[in-house]
């Protein structure tokens, strides 16, 4: 499980990139405001693959 979670996490972090940055150009938001934005959803996705992870670590013991 150690070796397939961090796969699973970069998977997961490259989808909601492209699509948040799909998101931004469609919208027609400015770079400026893109970065906030994609740092913003960068750090929400960080928090959440290192909780999910620490729930599978602990439900395997």
């Amino acid at each position: 499980m150690a070796i397939v979670f961090p796969v699973y996490g970069l998977f997961i972090f490259l989808v909601f990139n492209f699509l948040m940055l799909r998101f931004c150009l469609r919208m027609g938001i400015k770079s400026t405001k893109q970065n906030g934005v994609l740092r913003f959803t960068n750090i929400m996705i960080l928090i959440m693959l290192v909780t999910s992870y620490i729930d599978v670590l602990n439900t395997a013991n």
